[in-house]
Parts: C-alpha cells; sequence; structure tokens
C-alpha cells in the first residue's frame, strides 16, 4: 500500500475538537495504517544513511549532546520533505489535513517539516513553547507529530502540560527562543504523549512541552509536521523557510560560526 493510495480522510468530532481546544493537545490513534509506517521507517532508515548532509555548518541539520558523555549526535533534519517525496506526500496526506482543518474549522497549510531521529542517549528538550514572535509567525501554529517509532517515557516521548495554552504566550515577545520557567507550569501534571508507530499527536504552538533524553538503546524518530489556518497567512511555507535561514544563520554567527550553507 502507497501512502497515495491510502483512504480517504476521517474527520474529528465536535467533542474532540472541543477536547483538543480546551486541553491544548490532541492524539489521533492509527491514523496511519502500519504498513504505510513500515515504509516511512524505510525511508527514515533511507534519509540517515545520507552522511554527506550531516555537518554541523548545514543549517539543515540539528545536534544534540548525548545525555551522559556529551558527544554531539546528530538528531533532525529540519526540513525534510524537499529530500523525500514519499514524507511529501505523507505531509499533506488528506486525512491528516482533514484532522487539522477540523480544529481550525478551516483549510490547513503545511508551515513547517523535520524528521526527528532521537538516538539513543539524546538529551532531549526543555520546556518550551513552538510559536515564536516573529511579526510572520502564524499564531495558528499547530504541530503533528507522526509517530515511525514507539514513544514512550523511556525513549523521551514529548509530554505536554493541558490547559495552560489559555494563557497565550509566555515568553518575552523579542523574537528569540526561550525556555519556559517551571512556575509557568507549577501545578499542572505533565502527560506525555505515548504513541504507536502511526499515532498522531497534535498540539498548538502555545501548548508547553518538553522530552526527557532517550535512555533507551533504539531511536525514537517522529515526523513533525507543522500548520497554520488559510486566513492566517495561507500558503507560506516557502517564506517561512527563507526568513527561518536568516534567522538561524545569524544565531550561528553569534556563535562564531560564519561559514554555513544550506543544503
Amino acid at each position: 500500500m502507497s501512502i497515495a493510495s491510502a483512504r480517504a480522510s476521517r474527520a474529528l468530532t465536535g467533542d474532540r475538537c472541543d477536547a483538543y481546544h480546551a486541553d491544548g493537545y490532541l492524539i489521533v490513534r492509527g491514523l496511519f495504517h502500519p504498513t504505510e509506517m513500515a515504509l516511512v521507517s524505510m525511508e527514515a532508515d533511507r534519509l540517515l544513511s545520507h552522511t554527506d548532509l550531516m555537518n554541523t555548518d548545514n543549517i539543515r541539520c540539528r545536534w544534540q549532546p548525548h545525555c551522559e558523555s556529551g558527544d554531539c549526535l546528530f538528531e533532525t533534519f529540519d526540513p525534510v520533505i524537499d529530500l523525500s517525496p514519499l514524507l511529501a506526500i505523507l505531509a499533506r496526506d488528506p486525512r491528516l489535513l482533514a484532522v487539522i482543518a477540523d480544529l481550525y474549522g478551516e483549510p490547513a497549510h503545511l508551515f513547517k517539516d523535520k524528521l526527528i531521529f532521537k538516538p539513543a542517549g539524546a538529551k532531549g528538550h526543555d520546556l518550551h513553547q513552538d510559536y515564536i514572535s516573529w511579526p510572520t509567525f502564524p499564531t495558528s501554529f499547530v504541530t503533528a507529530a507522526v509517530a515511525i517509532d514507539p514513544c514512550a517515557p523511556d525513549n523521551g516521548c514529548t509530554e505536554v502540560y493541558p490547559g495552560v495554552h489559555r494563557r497565550g504566550y509566555l515568553s518575552p515577545a523579542d523574537g528569540d527562543y526561550h525556555p519556559l520557567p517551571e512556575r509557568e507550569v507549577e501545578g499542572v501534571d505533565p502527560v506525555p504523549l505515548v504513541l504507536a508507530p502511526g499515532d498522531v499527536a497534535i498540539f498548538g504552538g502555545y501548548t508547553p512541552h518538553r522530552s526527557a533524553p532517550n535512555r533507551s538503546t533504539t531511536s525514537r524518530r517522529l515526523l513533525y509536521l507543522s500548520y497554520n489556518a488559510d486566513s492566517d497567512g495561507g500558503e507560506q511555507r516557502d517564506a517561512h523557510y527563507r526568513e527561518f535561514h536568516v534567522w538561524i544563520r545569524g544565531k550561528y554567527a553569534e556563535y562564531g560560526k560564519h561559514q554555513t550553507y544550506f543544503r
């Protein structure tokens, strides 16, 4: 079975949409068939063999320290769909777009795409919100994390803090990334997004989340696909990456890296 030939989209019930807006996250179980995910897994393996792309000067690549040794580990391709026609199809799959559109109440557009490998030992990410206070950044930003591998606490699954998104953006509106202090989620119990391959976890740009180190012996791969509402800028993925590349080159330059490139 190919992704392109998979069955038509499934809509969300009103109760599920209400729960998403109340909690700031939603899990859709089994959106993609195991056979499809087996193809995606093989594609992720193929992309991981592209060691020619894995350079610390290549701004497509993200890195994480090993949680014990501190060794630099390759973690992410961002973007990824231009490297993979298969993943490009999945990112705009009618089933997934229908779910996001139900949450918006209007059509959705792909905004950003990442393949996160999270190898064994990778550190994880601090508490944060995904929204960045750029004038062009959509407030409707929503991420759909498609599980390629099982995601659980032992391999550093994402955990979200339900309801806190209703307080809006919790960092200085200066256009930079900011980890959130613990006080912002005090008294709120985190929910680990435990997923099986083919499940999709959806959370908004204001939903605080974090992930622990991957203390298992294998990678925990996720396809991170982010969207914006039609009324919040329409199709703007290419424009976003042009702006993002200027921003990240500037960040690297602050640390003395001036030979960066995109490949």
